[in-house]
C-alpha cells in the first residue's frame, strides 16, 4: 500500500508541477493530501472487502458443479466428476460459489484423464471390497475461481482437509501443461513432481502431525 500512495503522491506532484504557476504550487499541499487521503480510504476499503469474504468463506462439497466454467476440463461431465470416490469441492460465502477444485482418489499417480479414471475405479473397487475408504492420494484434477483470492483459498482449505484425513497421505494435481498452472501451484506452495506427454504433475507436501 505504502508504495501505492507513494506512486500516487509523484503522479500528482508531476501533474502540479508540470503546470508550473505559484498558485497552483500553493495549493499543492493540501490538494495533494485530500487526494492521498481519499485513495487510502479506497484502499483500506477494498482491502476490508477482501479478507471480510476471505474469513467468511468455508469449503463445501458439491454435488454439481457448472462444467462450462472449467478452464482445464470441460469436457468431464457431472457423472464422471462424482463416479467411483470422485468428489467435487467448493468455496462458498455468501451462499454463492466463488472457487471449484474437482478430485478424485487414487493408490497411484496418473499421467492423463485415462489413468486418472482407471486408477480411480482401481481404488474404488479395492475400497469397497475391503471396507476400507478410498485410495491414499487425492488428485486435483481441475481448480478455477470467480473471485479473487478464491484459487489460492481453495488450495489452503483442501489441504487442511487432507492433513486431517486419516487414510490420505499426498495431495498431487494432474494439471495442464500451461505456464499459468505452473504459476498457480508453484505460487502455493506444490513442487512439480513430474512433467509428462500432456500433463505435469505438482505435489503439496502433506505433513502429518
Amino acid at each position: 500500500m505504502r508504495e501505492l500512495l507513494k506512486s500516487v503522491k509523484e503522479k500528482l506532484a508531476s501533474k502540479y508541477y508540470k503546470n508550473g504557476t505559484s498558485k497552483n504550487i500553493k495549493k499543492f499541499k493540501p490538494r495533494l493530501k485530500a487526494r492521498i487521503r481519499k485513495n487510502k480510504q479506497i484502499l483500506n476499503k477494498k482491502v476490508d472487502n477482501f479478507f471480510h469474504w476471505i474469513k467468511g468463506a468455508r469449503l463445501v462439497e458439491l454435488k454439481e458443479c457448472n462444467t462450462d466454467e472449467d478452464p482445464v476440463r470441460p469436457e468431464l461431465d457431472i457423472i464422471f466428476r462424482r463416479s467411483h470416490g470422485r468428489k467435487i469441492y467448493g468455496v462458498k460465502y455468501m451462499g454463492e460459489i466463488h472457487a471449484v477444485m474437482c478430485f478424485a482418489y487414487t493408490n497411484h499417480i496418473p499421467k492423463n484423464v485415462e489413468e486418472l479414471d482407471k486408477f480411480s475405479q482401481d481404488a474404488f473397487l479395492q475400497s469397497t471390497l475391503r471396507g476400507q475408504n478410498v485410495g491414499q492420494i487425492a488428485i486435483a484434477y481441475t481448480v478455477w475461481s470467480k473471485k479473487k483470492g478464491g484459487g489460492k483459498l481453495i488450495v489452503k482449505e483442501v489441504y487442511k482437509k487432507i492433513k486431517k484425513s486419516n487414510h490420505l497421505n499426498r495431495l498431487v494435481t494432474l494439471s495442464p501443461l500451461t505456464d499459468m498452472a505452473t504459476k498457480f501451484h508453484t505460487k502455493n506452495g506444490a513442487k512439480l513432481l513430474q512433467i509428462n506427454e500432456t500433463t505435469q504433475n505438482f505435489e503439496y507436501q502433506v505433513e502429518k502431525k
